[in-house]
Parts: C-alpha cells; sequence; structure tokens
C-alpha cells in the first residue's frame, strides 16, 4: 500500500512512468525482503533488457523514421486514394486504408499519426469532413498500427510472456483487418448521413502509376512475415533487413533521404529507443517483485479460482483491467505491470497466450488514443495544432467500435488464432 501511494504521489508531481516503477520496487524490497540486496533489482533490470529479440525494437523504430524522412507515406496514400477515392465515404476509408498500410511498414502509432496526418487531415475537411472527425479517424486509424506486424506491442509482449513473437505478429492480421473494416463501415455511413461528395474516379492507368510507385514500399509487409514464417529469418533478423530495406527504399529508389539526414534520423531513433529501454528495465524489475512478493496470488487468487470453470471472465478481467491502465499510463509500462500478475489466472484458465496477447495489445492500442492520456492524442495535439479538447471530441464512436472488436475478440477466439494455426 506504501508503494502504491507513493508512486502515485510521484506521478502526480511529474516524474516520469520510470522513477515511480523503480522507487515501488525499492520500497517493496526494503519494506518486506530485508535479506535482500537492492543490488538484485539492478540485476533483473539488466536481464529484461537483454534478450536477444528486443533488439527488434530499436531496429523497426529506425526503420519508422528513415520512412517518415521520406514519401513511402505519400506513396501509399496515393495508391489508395486512386483506388477507393470514387466511392462513397472514399476519402476517409482511404485515410483508414493508409493509416493501416504505413503502420504495416513502421509498427509504430505514433509514427503513423506523423506521416499520415499531415497529408490526410486537410484532404479530408476538403472531402467535407469536420476537423474533429478527420483528427480521431486518424488517431484511431493509426492505432490498428499496434496489432499488425510489425508491432512493438506484441514484441514486448512476447518478451514479458515467453510467447513467441512470430506468431504474435500473425495473429494480428485479423484482429487488425476487421478494425479496418469496422472503421469503413462507420466512415460509409457517415458519408452518407452527411452526404458527403464523391471524387473523381482515377483512370487504369494512374492506378497502375500509382501501384508502381508504391509496389516497393509493400514489400516490407511481405519481407517480415513471409520471412519470419519460411523460416529464412528471425524476427530480430527481420527487423534488421527492414532498416536496410528502408534504406534502400528512399536513399536509392525514392531518392528522398540524403546521406546527411542520417545523424538526425539516427539521433531521433536513440532518443525513441532509450525511452523504451528504460520502461522495459524498470518494468521488468518492477514484475519481477511483485511477483516475489507473491502480490499476483493475493489480488487474484479469486480470480484463479474460478478460472477453470470461467476463461470468458478472466479474459474479460484482462481486458478492463489493460483498457484502464493504458488510458493513464504508457502501453508498455501496462504491458510490463499487468502481465505478470494475470499469468497465473491465464494458465488456471488454460487460456491461448497468443489469443491472450491480441487481446492485451488491442487494449493499449485503444488506450493509446483514449482521454485522458492517450500517447496519440498528444501527438496529434503537436503536429495539428490544436487545443487537447477539440482533439478528443471526435474519438467517442471510434473507442465504442474498439471495445466492440474487443468484445468480437474475446467470444471468438479464431479471429485471432486462425492464421497461427493456419501457419504451423
Amino acid at each position: 500500500m506504501i508503494a502504491a501511494l507513493v508512486m502515485i504521489v510521484l506521478l502526480l508531481m511529474g516524474f516520469p512512468m520510470m522513477v515511480p516503477l523503480m522507487v515501488g520496487a525499492l520500497i517493496i524490497l526494503l519494506a518486506g525482503f530485508s535479506n535482500l540486496e537492492p543490488t538484485v533489482l539492478v540485476q533483473q533490470m539488466i536481464g529484461g533488457v537483454e534478450q536477444s529479440v528486443l533488439v527488434a525494437v530499436p531496429m523497426f523504430i529506425l526503420a519508422a523514421d528513415i520512412m517518415i524522412k521520406g514519401h513511402t507515406a505519400d506513396r501509399l496514400l496515393d495508391l489508395v486514394s486512386k483506388f477507393f477515392g470514387h466511392l462513397r465515404g472514399g476519402v476517409a476509408v482511404t485515410t483508414a486504408v493508409s493509416c493501416t498500410l504505413f503502420g504495416a511498414v513502421s509498427g509504430s502509432t505514433q509514427a503513423t499519426v506523423v506521416a499520415m496526418g499531415r497529408p490526410l487531415k486537410p484532404r479530408l475537411q476538403e472531402a467535407g469532413y469536420s476537423e474533429r472527425f478527420s483528427i480521431a479517424l486518424i488517431i484511431n486509424a493509426s492505432d490498428i498500427a499496434l496489432l499488425i506486424p510489425p508491432s512493438i506491442g506484441m514484441i514486448i509482449y512476447g518478451v514479458v510472456s515467453g510467447t513467441s513473437v512470430g506468431d504474435l505478429f500473425i495473429a494480428g492480421i485479423g484482429p487488425g483487418v476487421m478494425i479496418l473494416l469496422l472503421f469503413s463501415l462507420y466512415c460509409i455511413a457517415l458519408s452518407v448521413w452527411k452526404k458527403i461528395p464523391v471524387e473523381a474516379r482515377a483512370s487504369w492507368p494512374e492506378r497502375l502509376a500509382a501501384v508502381r510507385g508504391a509496389l516497393p514500399a509493400l514489400g516490407f509487409p511481405i519481407i517480415i512475415i513471409g520471412g519470419i514464417y519460411s523460416g529464412i529469418f528471425s524476427p530480430t533478423e527481420a527487423a534488421s533487413i527492414s532498416v536496410a530495406y528502408a534504406l534502400v527504399l528512399e536513399m536509392l529508389i525514392y531518392r528522398e533521404v540524403k546521406l546527411r539526414d542520417l545523424p538526425e534520423i539516427a539521433l531521433s531513433t536513440g532518443l525513441i529507443t532509450a525511452v523504451v529501454f528504460i520502461l522495459v528495465a524498470a518494468g521488468m524489475a518492477f514484475s519481477w517483485i511483485i511477483s516475489y512478493a507473491q502480490i499476483p496470488d493475493a489480488l487474484l487468487g479469486d480470480v484463479i479460482a474460478m478460472a477453470a470453470d470461467h476463461p470468458y471472465r478472466v479474459l474479460a478481467l484482462i481486458a478492463v483491467a489493460y483498457f484502464i491502465g493504458c488510458m493513464f499510463v504508457d502501453p508498455i509500462v501496462v504491458i510490463l505491470v499487468l502481465t505478470p500478475i494475470f499469468a497465473p489466472a491465464v494458465t488456471a484458465a488454460g487460456l491461448d497466450p497468443v489469443h491472450v496477447g491480441t487481446i492485451i495489445v488491442l487494449q493499449a492500442a485503444i488506450g493509446s488514443a483514449t482521454p485522458p492520456f492517450g500517447c496519440d492524442i498528444f501527438t496529434a495535439v503537436a503536429i495539428f495544432r490544436r487545443p487537447y479538447l477539440e482533439v478528443i471530441r471526435g474519438t467517442p464512436p471510434f473507442v465504442l467500435i474498439l471495445l466492440f472488436s474487443t468484445a468480437l475478440l474475446i467470444a471468438f477466439p479464431q479471429i485471432a488464432l486462425f492464421l497461427p494455426n493456419l501457419m504451423r
């Protein structure tokens, strides 16, 4: 209790999340386990970030930064626009599909908001959509990036839970496509209701030109998924190859990134990677000490007892806990802290950890765009230069769609498990 109160106070005082995590872990250790040396927490922190699969995180971040600097996003947008722009709600559907495609080559929700937000927001408003709808669509469609490969959220969950990152990557595709379809249906219905005019149909020569321009960028998901499941390389090696491919694409094919841009790109990647790895280290130490203190058993004893007979209740409880947590705290921290707490209940219920992982990462995606502290909200505030309250006004319908998607994923596990089972 004392540790929890201190952590809350530190958060309210404005300390970065890694500080409350480390201080909380130290308080639990000193107050309850005087026989342990504090250095054991340092060992857990080092052990938490030395796992080889985590090398994929900075590599995917670097690949995303290279593409943000270049024009991959514009090529993907042009491709989708040429095929969907003339349909009812075409501009909004184009936005959702473009954000999903860029998420499939970047793995980052915030990178997708930055890369796709600037060209898409004015286009949506010119088509007749309100500013609040435009911003909300961009934010929430970008969050599909956390589900589909290469998802950094899936990598973190895989490290904490010991689940195959490759299986998690492929499992996120089904839920990601489902959410994209639901968003598109909502956009079409709204466009009909608001009587949004349609754009002119692109000619087939224009479409073929767009395909030629975007075809190299579409190689990213093919390389990552195809390479992993063909056994050519591991998820970590796929991340390194994605960096090499991004450099070739932007420097030699599109020629939008210059050699002089690389130090700036590397600095951006280094800063983001440092934050992520410090969070992972602090989160792993905190998770270890609460497990050592048997706090999960004390908190979830009743849940574990009833898990064997009611697995859907366990999944619902997991969804609620992660959804609420990700509304207030960085999703990486929530995954790191809560996953070990719920691990006994997941095991007792006999749940598939891949299915559980997709539900957890979906909640992280929802939390990234949900008030009060969704990280993508603040990214949108920065790039669109709009007030916080104005940015969040249009989010409720999309949050409801995402919660409905969670219910479907809980009720029908094969949405996530069909592709992994097919690949095995």
